[in-house]
């Protein structure tokens, strides 16, 4: 009898906040990733009753309790396919999981950094000069980054402006990205008059534009439905640019099917709806 090795299911371990209603960062990502038939375990940087787009929320910060949390993971030694990252909101939280991916990755794990920090040109109201250059540091050590306009520009010192970006400046922005240490990197968000377009580049590869065309006004959560759709791509050995056009297309379609059934806007895209639609 032949007795062949079974095959592991592939882990992400996902760390963000936790928010209780308004799909967004955990509650986006974990339901993505297990249809992606990937094993999604969440490290949960805060809890929230609802996200801040809410004019109240209750909001209860687990960075102290983060480093325990993270110890009995070492101890009981998991490991990982995949590590991702989204909203950190302190230069602690920052720290915590430069050390998690030192502790955790290792050559054949994907690390992928979103690096929340704003929008529209604005850097969000909790980040300091300080958090800044500590998010450069946690970039440098990602295989795969998702920043915004906004945050591509910050990250390189790169002037910010809402439209006539060409792609040659775009192309200087994702270089310097890639110096830092990131090898795969797609600027979202790029206004391009009724598209918004993605600026896809992997060092030596073909970089371009991938662009979709506006629908409705903008929702919270679409960045960390990409975000996560990118990183069990990763895991899985879809091709980036690929995975970039999928997720594009998708957080679309998310974005119609919530005009289409009149979900309040700060309640995200109800994604679960067409959920079955998306390929693995």
């Amino acid at each position: 009898m032949n007795h062949q090795t079974p095959i592991t299911q592939k882990k992400i371990a996902a760390i963000n906040d936790l928010s209780g209603y308004g799909r967004c960062a955990l509650t986006v990502a974990i339901p993505v990733i297990s249809h992606m038939r990937l094993q999604c375990c969440p490290v949960p940087t805060s809890i929230l009753s609802n996200h801040t787009g809410y004019s109240e929320y209750f909001f209860d910060d687990y960075s102290d309790r983060l480093p325990a949390y993270i110890s009995m993971w070492k101890k009981l030694d998991l490991h990982f396919d995949g590590i991702m990252s989204g909203f950190l909101g302190s230069k602690e939280q920052i720290g915590i999981v430069e050390d998690f991916i030192r502790q955790f990755a290792t050559e054949d794990t994907k690390v992928i950094v979103d690096p929340v920090m704003g929008d529209h040109g604005k850097i969000a109201g909790t980040y300091t000069e300080e958090m800044c250059m500590e998010m450069r540091r946690l970039v440098s050590l990602a295989d795969i980054i998702t920043p915004n306009l906004t945050e591509a520009c910050r990250l390189t010192d790169t002037p910010y402006r809402e439209t006539g970006w060409k792609e040659k400046e775009l192309l200087s922005m994702a270089e310097q990205l890639n110096e830092m240490g990131p090898e795969q990197i797609v600027i979202t968000g790029i206004p391009k008059g009724q598209f918004i377009a993605n600026f896809v580049y992997e060092k030596g590869t073909e970089h371009g534009m991938i662009r979709t065309h506006k629908v409705g006004d903008e929702r919270c959560g679409t960045g960390d439905l990409f975000a996560a759709i990118v990183a069990a791509d990763a895991v899985n050995g879809v091709p980036f640019r690929e995975s970039v056009r999928k997720a594009s297309v998708f957080v679309r379609k998310s974005m119609v099917k919530s005009i289409e059934r009149g979900i309040d806007r700060k309640n995200g895209v109800c994604f679960e709806e067409i959920l079955h639609t998306l390929k693995v």
